[in-house]
């Protein structure tokens, strides 16, 4: 789907987003999107035109969330993600859509980290399609899943905790950091107060 470039306003925003649109993020992520399914999708071939002629009908995005699915060695990430093969677009945008379901609610990516639909099917944000399939891959790292790294490890999370006693004393310390109000006053302060006029002199 190759849309008007058109004028103006138009013109700048997608101007934008092609410089977002990273070559060598792209190229991870094809190299990562074959390797985990273990054959040749995107043809050698590379550019968001590429990507999105692959891509748009949903139906490779439905084959990597049932890979992603069957490399779970706990078997945690749902059923099995079945992919329309008719050609309506309401087919293809519901292949995307349960894609993309299945990475936020069964591997755990953001809300934050997820495409639009409209993003892909008609070719509105293909950098956030490529940023998107990162944090698929970063999430899947993060779960255990049998399937190469993409890109930095996630950090785990590293919950504290405290004993009441030491919550107490990091209240005292905050306290006296905060020091002492006592004996302070408004008195000389005039800040927005009127000028008083006494006699032929003005003070202010």
């Amino acid at each position: 789907m190759n849309k008007a470039r058109g004028y103006g306003l138009s013109a700048e925003l997608e101007r934008k987003k092609e410089a977002k649109y990273n070559s060598d993020e792209e190229a991870d992520a094809i190299a990562w999107v074959e390797a985990v399914l273990g054959r040749d999708v995107f043809g050698g071939k590379s550019g968001p035109d590429n990507v999105y002629a692959c891509l748009a009908d949903g139906r490779v995005l439905c084959e990597l969330a049932n890979a992603l699915r069957t490399a779970d060695p706990n078997h945690s990430c749902g059923g099995e993600v079945k992919a329309n093969t008719m050609n309506q677009p309401f087919k293809k945008m519901e292949n995307i859509g349960k894609y993309l379901k299945f990475c936020e609610e069964q591997l755990g990516v953001p809300k934050g980290d997820q495409f639009q639909t409209v993003d892909l099917y008609e070719k509105q944000n293909m950098a956030n399609v490529i940023c998107q399939i990162h944090a698929v891959g970063r999430r899947a790292g993060a779960k255990g899943l049998q399937v190469p790294c993409l890109g930095p490890k996630e950090a785990d999370a590293n919950k504290r905790e405290f004993t009441d006693e030491q919550l107490k004393e990091g209240q005292n310390i905050i306290g006296l950091q905060m020091g002492s109000n006592k004996g302070a006053s408004q008195a000389g302060d005039h800040f927005g107060r009127p000028r008083q006029i006494a006699g032929d002199k003005a003070y202010s």
